[in-house]
This record gives structure tokens, sequence and C-alpha cells, in this order.
């Protein structure tokens, strides 16, 4: 049954599609993706490929908003990326360059207006000019502009656009359509020609081949429609032959090769790619013109691991090498092995005190996965027996499933499997269960290539896992080291929230206080610690104990942030530490700030209007002894509100800082919040829902209250 609202989806996304042929063919543009950006998520998703096939594509399925590949860039920075050529691609995108060894150019843009939804990257031959022309800028512009709007409608409509489970594969429209007497004219012309001839659409299957043709390959046309020649004809599974198809598609450039027909016979290839599939010529090679091109003795055909499948593993083994945690692993390995090695399930376990413990799935409900979670490694069950053993196991049927374990539970109508063993530097850590819908053989070259992305998976996941062991330590510590509850002063509302940094990145030094003075003063204080780690950590403790101790008993801000600069170059940790502290005089309404180095406050007067408060700056705490910082007197009568935060809540790539920050305090401006509480919830969802958000976030808000309050 189609989830609700997928009707309507299904008809937004056909509006879409509308819109990526208008850009690609306002720009020439030979290849598009779009991806999309849900809301409050980090993860881009494909939803539409035009002039190229899904199995092209597979590899960014899905993109996390902080990978170094031009979209994410583009989302994450809100700025158009333009790759002029590949050594560019190379310096900038290695991963990219890697599974895509081919001439092109690129350009990757945000579909943005208030909010990120997504992305566009398109793709020329190399003959394009170095430079986006102002003409082609202007289509990228309208579709983003146009793309956001249609996405921004349907989200207000409660019908937000949702990529599908498989990303849309749009044809660019036909030149013109051939009447019937035409087409059959064209099938009899190619007939009557000597050499042979064939056409692949974009995802590598034949979709016409004359008889000149089948008698040179040596096959029969009903054997060869549908199929691609490299997975039919056993002297082209090398190689060669797909790696030029995909050289044809992605650079819309002719290009051609020879091949060894056993025994002896050699044959030339010319590809002619254009924007819906490509144009093959094949014909016999002259006695002495193989030399040229290809060794005159090949080894006889074996079976053998196609180009896509080894530009996949090598893809999958560099996005590897960027996860940090076991969570990453897990997602990465689902998000690229299942769309790039076609099975219809996986499940990645891990072992953990004697058992095995699933930390990421795909193709299964989370009901059949609780029933393996946390199984022991003596239980007889494939996935236990692979990863004892070391041995992995392969089940090209059910039958030779139940066979093997009669007491199984079969998923749905599942028909193979493959049990891997994680194993790295001798170990044990997992094991890595893959399933397919239909029968599969598992041929020595499919056992051999999944044997070794279990391999990469298993040193991933070691790292992984002493990766989460060293940030969950960290993060203990800086959570102990932050005030759990503020102390209830008489007079005041405040409130404070911490967020922890994005994606991918470790513990942070932010921290926040709010002291007690005496009956009718507190000092509230927020900073932040150069670095992302347990030593950062550390060192925040010991900033805002000092600060606390030092305004604790009424010493004013200034040397309060004197005396705690001395004692941090003294550590000479090698880190720096911004902070500002404000003493609050409830009795006459007034406060005393000071800052070193740190982003300026916002102060809401009790009318609404709000103004940046530019103190000034003084030197971040650790680098000077002899520092001052001087103080700055203002009025904070009842009613106001005074905002302290860290940068982390207002830096964001490719934007001014100062524009930042007033937009910042134009929402404070315009929050209706009655409470802090509600008040500090409005000012961070901005930046929780931010693609670029990098680093952690503090924010402390202190209102004075009316009267008795």
């Amino acid at each position: 049954m189609p989830r609700p609202g997928a009707a309507a989806a299904e008809g937004g996304l056909q509006q879409l599609d509308g819109l990526v042929h208008d850009v690609m063919r306002d720009t020439g543009a030979s290849m598009g993706l779009v991806f999309l950006l849900p809301p409050g998520e980090r993860m881009l998703q494909l939803a539409a490929v035009c002039g190229a096939s899904q199995q092209l594509a597979a590899p960014w399925s899905r993109i996390t908003t902080d990978t170094r590949v031009p979209v994410a860039d583009a989302v994450r920075e809100r700025r158009l990326v333009w790759v002029d050529s590949q050594e560019a691609m190379a310096r900038s995108y290695p991963r990219l360059r890697l599974v895509l060894p081919y001439d092109f150019m690129l350009a990757a843009a945000p579909m943005t207006d208030t909010a990120v939804w997504g992305g566009i990257v398109l793709l020329w031959p190399v003959w394009h000019p170095p430079q986006l022309s102002p003409r082609e800028r202007d289509a990228i512009d309208a579709f983003c502009r146009h793309a956001a709007a249609l996405l921004q409608r349907a989200a207000e409509q409660g019908r937000p656009l949702l990529p599908g489970p498989e990303p849309r594969v749009l044809l660019p429209p036909r030149t013109r359509a051939p009447r019937q007497a035409e087409a059959l004219a064209a099938v009899e012309f190619a007939e009557r020609l000597p050499m042979g001839c064939c056409a692949l659409d974009l995802d590598g299957r034949i979709t016409f081949i004359n008889s000149a043709a089948v008698d040179l390959v040596g096959a029969g046309a009903a054997d060869l429609l549908g199929a691609r020649p490299w997975e039919v004809l056993l002297w082209m599974r090398t190689a060669v032959f797909e790696d030029h198809y995909r050289s044809a598609v992605v650079s819309r450039q002719p290009t051609s090769f020879t091949a060894l027909r056993p025994p002896e016979r050699w044959l030339s290839f010319q590809l002619y790619p254009d924007a819906r599939g490509i144009s093959v010529h094949i014909t016999p090679v002259r006695h002495g013109q193989e030399a040229e091109t290809t060794p005159r003795k090949q080894p006889p055909p074996t079976e053998t691991v196609g180009a896509v499948a080894l530009y996949h593993l090598m893809h999958l083994a560099a996005a590897l090498t960027e996860a940090v945690g076991m969570r990453d692993v897990a997602d990465l390995a689902a998000d690229q092995l299942v769309p790039a090695f076609g099975p219809q399930g996986l499940a990645l376990m891990m072992t953990e005190d004697g058992r095995l413990r699933i930390i990421g799935y795909r193709g299964y409900t989370a009901e059949f996965m609780s029933r393996y979670d946390g199984a022991p490694l003596s239980s007889d069950t494939p996935p236990a027996h692979a990863l004892t053993t070391g041995v992995p196991s392969f089940f090209p049927s059910f039958a030779d499933f139940q066979d093997a374990y009669p007491e199984a539970v079969r998923y749905g109508d599942r028909n193979a499997w493959a049990f891997l063993p994680l194993i790295t530097s001798g170990r044990p850590v997992g094991a890595l269960v893959l399933s397919y819908d239909h029968p599969r053989p598992f041929p020595p070259a499919e056992r051999t290539l999944l044997t070794s992305l279990a391999g990469l998976i298993a040193q991933a996941l070691d790292r992984a896992h002493l990766y989460d062991t060293k940030h969950d330590l960290a993060r203990s510590l800086q959570v102990g080291l932050l005030p759990q509850d503020l102390p209830r002063i008489h007079g005041l509302d405040v409130a404070a929230r911490y967020l922890p940094a994005g994606h991918g990145m470790d513990v942070g030094g932010d921290f926040y206080d709010l002291i007690r003075c005496d009956e009718t003063s507190a000092a509230a204080a927020i900073g932040d610690v150069q670095g992302h780690n347990v030593t950062a950590a550390a060192l925040m403790g010991q900033v805002r104990t000092a600060v606390h101790a030092h305004a604790a008993i009424g010493t004013p801000p200034s040397d309060v942030l004197a005396r705690t600069n001395r004692l941090l170059t003294e550590l000479d940790t090698g880190l720096f530490t911004s902070c500002l502290l404000a003493h609050l005089d409830l009795a006459r309404h007034r406060a005393s700030l000071a800052s070193a180095g740190h982003p300026p406050p916002l102060l809401r007067h009790p009318d609404g209007h709000t103004e940046v408060l530019h103190l000034p700056p003084g030197l971040l705490l650790g680098i000077d002894p002899a520092a001052d910082y001087p103080s700055t007197e203002i009025p904070l009568p009842p009613g106001a509100v005074l905002a302290l935060y860290t940068d982390g809540l207002v830096e964001s790539p490719g934007m001014d800082l100062e524009d930042t920050i007033d937009d910042l305090a134009d929402r404070l401006a315009r929050a209706q919040d009655r409470s802090m509480d509600s008040l500090a919830g409005t000012l961070v969802d901005h930046a929780r829902k931010s693609p670029s958000r990098s680093d952690d976030i503090a924010l402390l808000l202190i209102h004075p209250q009316r009267g008795d309050g």
C-alpha cells in the first residue's frame, strides 16, 4: 500500500522533472543529478538522474552534508561549485575522481531560499568553455529558485516532496519522433550494412543489433537484446568494454577499443554516445592492426569483476576512510552496498560481550531485526557461524539455505544469502549479511569481491569503535563539567541550551554558567575553548571553575577575566579561550560586561527592539598575561532579554559573521515566545536544521522580571 501523500509527492516530483529538462536544455549539460534534503535531516538523497543510468549514479544515492563532494559543499556553503578540469577534480575531490576517471566539467548548486532544500549537479563534456557563461549561470539560478519554491510550497501544505526508494531516471526529450514507416526503413538500412552495429541504452543494455553484428560477436539476437554485452559474452567479461561504455556516457566523447573473440578473431568497437544512449560500430580488424591497440595473445576468458564493481569498491574504500563512528560505517556500508552491488537486504553486526549487536540494516523491518540483536556467538545461526569460523557462507538459493539451517526464519521472498565474517588483524569484530530476492550463483569473482568488501568494513568498524569509545569518554567529561541545573535566582528568568557539534565532529569546549553572588546580584558567563577533544573539554572545566570562583565573591568582570587569563598563560596548554562575563545588579537594573574575544551579546529591550552590544573585544584568554579586559555598563530593565551565545550559533561557511549576528538579533526581536525556555528553543532551532553547522552551540538567556516576577 502506498504511503499517505505518495501520489501527491509523485506529482510534485514530476513538476521537478520539467525543471530538470529546462535547465539541461538551457545550459547544454549532458548529465544532471538532483538531490533532496528532507527538512531537519543532514542526508542528501538522490531523487532524479537525467542523462545517465541509476547504476552509474549509485555511489551517490545518499550523501551526508559534510561529505567532501561538490553537491555537499554547495549545499553546506550555499554557493555554486564549478570544477573545470579533471586536474582540479583530483585536487579538490579525489574520491569523485577515483570513481569517475573520465573527462568532464561539473557544476553543483544549492536549491535554497530561507532554507536549503537540496542541490543539483550538472556535467558537461570537456569541450565546454573553462567558465560558465552568464546565460548558463542564470539558468542554474532559475532552476534552484523555482525548485526551492516548489519544495517549500509542498512542505507548507503538509505534503513534503520526498525522494522515492530509487531515483527517477529521466530521458531527455527526443529530437524528433520517427513515423512507423521511417523506423522500419531505418532497421532495413541497418540490416543492409556489411559492418555490425548495435544500440545501447544509458544502462548499457542492447536495444537494437543488426545481423552483421550478431554474426561478428557470435551470439543470437534473442540472447543479446535487453542484456549488457559484457554480461552475456564470456570473452567480453573483462573490464574493457564496461569501462569504455562508462567513459562514453560520462564524457559524451566517442571512444574505441579492440577485443579478441576466441580463438583468433579481433574486433574493433567504436562507441558514439548522446543523451539517450550509445551507437556501437563493430568491424573486423585486419591482420596486423590489432597489435596497435591490444596484445596479440590474451589469457582465456575467466570470470572477472566488472569495471563498475571495481569503481564501487574503490569508492567505498575511500568513503570508509572518512567515517568516524560506528554509525557512520553502518550508514556508509548500507548506502553504498545496496545500490551498487544489488542486495535487497543488508545487516551489519558487531561483537559485544560475546554477542552480536546489530548496528545497521537496510531492507528489513525493525521487528525482524530485533529477533537477532544480542544473539550469542554460540548460537547456531549463519552470522555466528561465519564469525566464529572466519569462513564466509554463500547460499545461492533458499533450498541451499534450508538444507544448512532448517530452523532459520526466511524474510519475505529472499532467495540468496551471503554471510561474511568481519575480521581485522586476526580478530573477529562482526558480521555482514547480504540477502537477495532472486537466486544468485555467487561465482568465484563475486565471492572474492564481497570478501574484500567485508575486509574494508571490518577495518573501518575497528577504527570506528575506538573513536566511539574516546568520543563517549570526552562527551561524558564535558557533560559532567557543565552545570546540570542553573540556580534559581529571585527576579530572573533564565534558560540555557547546549548542542554538540554536527555529524562527524568530536567533543567541544563550549560552556556557560550562572552564578549567585548575593541577594541582589548574580553573574552570567559563557565561553568557548579552542579545539574539539578531551583536552579542550578538560580545559573548559578549569576555565569555568576559575571564572565561577572569582565571580561568586563579586569580583568585577574585568578582574575575573584578567585573573583567569593569567592562570591560563601559566598553564601553557597551547589552547586559547573566548569568554564573556556579565555581572547583573538586580537592584539597580544594571549589568557590567567584559569580553575576551567573544561574539557580542544581544540585548532585546522591553519594547522589543534589539541591539548588538559591541563591547571592547579584549584578547582571547591564554595569550598575553598582561592583557586587560575593560568593562562596559548597560541598563538591564525588567522585561529586557540579554542573550549570550557561542560562535557555533552564528558561524556559517560563506556567510559574513556580522550578517549572521544581525540575523540572530532579528530573530530575537521577532520571537513571540512567552518563556525563556521556549525562546531558547526558537533561537537554536534554525541552527539545528542547518546542514552547514559544524561546531558546538551554547546559549544563555537572561530575563529580569517585572515586579516580583
